[in-house]
């Protein structure tokens, strides 16, 4: 579990091929170490990996050929939002967040509005119905604010903060995203369509 507060920007550094999945090599940046063990888990844009082995400042994950065809974003030097697992005596800045990822976003328009930027994303359309205006979703594991729903698309607004410390900054129109949708629309989903 984890809360979308990113804590560093990492590189993936080394991919290795392994018959359909791959195993990557992270450098973790300013993200510490020293308390992560191996099976511990860490987001990377948003997606739950486990730490297989650590060596300095970097870790090793393996990651399946389903992660990687239901997400973006994880490949050789790709920069990564970086988050450690919740620790239930964390704040939880953001929102509850599982890191399996729901589908892969599209940047629609990405603008600057004084201080702050706009980003307009575009979701599937079966992911649409659980984007509601004031919900939370995660975006490369950063969590959001949604502030307008419009069919498919949605908006929410970055402050310069979340654009210093993200990947996001790098984000033009037609980029790719790792979204998740609130841990709660999923559950709702599933209770409203329970067979009586």
């Amino acid at each position: 579990m984890f809360t979308g507060i990113v804590s560093a920007v990492g590189r993936i550094v080394k991919s290795e091929p392994l018959r359909g999945d791959v195993r990557f090599i992270i450098d973790a940046g300013q993200l510490d170490l020293n308390d992560v063990a191996i099976g511990d888990s860490i987001a990377a844009n948003g997606c739950c990996l486990t730490a297989i082995d650590i060596a300095g400042n970097c870790f090793t994950v393996e990651v399946s050929r389903e992660t990687l065809a239901c997400t973006t974003g994880l490949e050789q030097d790709a920069e990564v939002n970086l988050e450690k697992a919740l620790r239930m005596v964390d704040r939880i800045g953001g929102h509850m967040v599982t890191g399996h990822v729901d589908c892969v976003a599209e940047v629609v328009r990405f603008a600057e509005a004084g201080e702050s930027w706009v980003l307009r994303v575009r979701v599937p359309n079966e992911i649409a119905r659980y984007i509601a205006r004031k919900g939370s979703v995660t975006l490369n594991g950063v969590s959001l604010t949604v502030n307008a729903v419009e069919g498919c698309e949605f908006e929410v607004n970055l402050i310069p903060h979340t654009l210093q410390v993200t990947t996001l900054k790098h984000l033009r129109t037609g980029s790719p995203l790792n979204l998740e949708v609130d841990l709660i629309a999923r559950y709702v989903e599933r209770i409203m369509n329970v067979e009586k």
